[in-house]
């Protein structure tokens, strides 16, 4: 536990000062006190639990002393709280590779497996969206609560040639933020040329598409610091390595000027290995390092699954992660309840015990 105004601490030297006093004052209340013949009969009178009980009310109000002192000190802890992530992009590499059997039955049915039982943990206010990737990148289902709709969406991936990281991840951003102008275009050309240099009939398209939307996208805002978006993240799994497309590091840079984390789980065998698809032997691995590397620019993390066991496990850790995370909170209002309670135990006890007559 840290505090954010620890000079106040030195307030709690006032604690041992009232003790030193409340014993000074006890000592002048039994000198002053009314001299019976025998002080014996008095003290049994009392008895030993009503001696003791007469000093809980102060001890009480000590303690609620201290711990609204150490509320003024505004106290912070790292505890598990609820997500803020409500939002999260499943980008899923859907390339030829995919239907390799040497994950049974195959990658792609072990992938699709992991993923859907994935959305079923979710809670009911988290939103997922899919992309699947291979030599394009396309939105299969744009973010929704409806749990339905998210497995029939991975019910339906079609493989394809080629393996696309960067288009993978540039398109989830832009799923994740709709009302931004994301596009590959800027990372292959940069944000101001790559709507020139694109062909002259794809501009007319983007014109007449200008024209029929009532809103036109904005321009993305300024870098923030990677990691910092607390609305939502990307978990990318891919079991290859880029052989068209944007490049990945720089699309990982897009996200981390977005503030969104990239969660990488790579699928396969990164040391390379023959794999047998459709009576060929192909020759397969994926880029580990770069997959390391696009967590690490998104602040986000890698994970290497092997097996169609160790996807789900991957898929049972990045749940808990992405519901629950662990932050430092300030708990100011604690120690302040705590002090209130001890406050009003003290009054109500002696209240109770020692009732004063008017």
């Amino acid at each position: 536990m840290t505090f954010l105004w620890p000079q106040l601490l030195w307030l709690l030297l006032a604690a041992p000062a009232l003790v030193a006093l409340y014993v000074l004052l006890q000592r002048r209340k039994r000198k002053g006190a009314v001299r019976y013949a025998s002080l014996d009969f008095v003290q049994a009178a009392i008895g030993p639990g009503q001696r003791i009980r007469r000093h809980i009310p102060p001890a009480l109000m000590l303690l609620a002393l201290c711990a609204l002192i150490v509320a003024v000190a505004r106290p912070t802890a790292v505890i598990t709280l609820p997500s803020e992530q409500r939002t999260i992009i499943m980008a899923m590499d859907v390339s030829l590779s995919m239907r390799a059997a040497d994950v049974e039955p195959t990658r792609l049915a072990a992938a699709q497996a992991a993923a859907k039982a994935f959305v079923q943990d979710q809670p009911s206010d988290v939103r997922i969206g899919i992309v699947t990737f291979a030599g394009t990148a396309t939105i299969v289902q744009p973010p929704t609560r409806d749990k339905d709709e998210l497995v029939a969406a991975i019910d339906r991936f079609e493989l394809q040639l080629h393996t696309a990281i960067g288009s993978g991840l540039i398109v989830a951003l832009s799923a994740l933020f709709p009302d931004e102008d994301i596009s590959i275009e800027q990372v292959l050309f940069g944000s101001a040329a790559g709507r020139e240099r694109r062909p002259l009939t794809a501009r007319r398209e983007d014109k007449e598409k200008d024209k029929d939307k009532a809103e036109p996208k904005k321009p993305p805002g300024p870098p923030v610091q990677p990691g910092s978006y607390p609305s939502g993240a990307i978990i990318l799994l891919t079991d290859g390595r880029r052989t068209t497309g944007p490049d990945p590091l720089d699309a990982a840079k897009m996200a981390a000027e977005h503030g969104v984390r990239v969660y990488t789980v790579g699928f396969g065998t990164p040391n390379g290995a023959m794999v047998g698809i459709e009576g060929m032997s192909i020759y397969m691995r994926f880029d580990e390092a770069t997959l390391k590397s696009i967590a690490e620019i998104t602040r986000g993390e890698y994970f290497y699954a092997g097996t169609a066991g160790d996807l789900k496990k991957i898929y049972e850790n990045l749940n808990a992660k992405l519901v629950l995370e662990k932050k430092g909170t300030e708990i100011t209002m604690l120690f302040a309840a705590i002090g209130a309670l001890f406050a009003l135990l003290a009054g109500g006890l002696s209240l109770l015990w020692f009732p004063r007559l008017p």
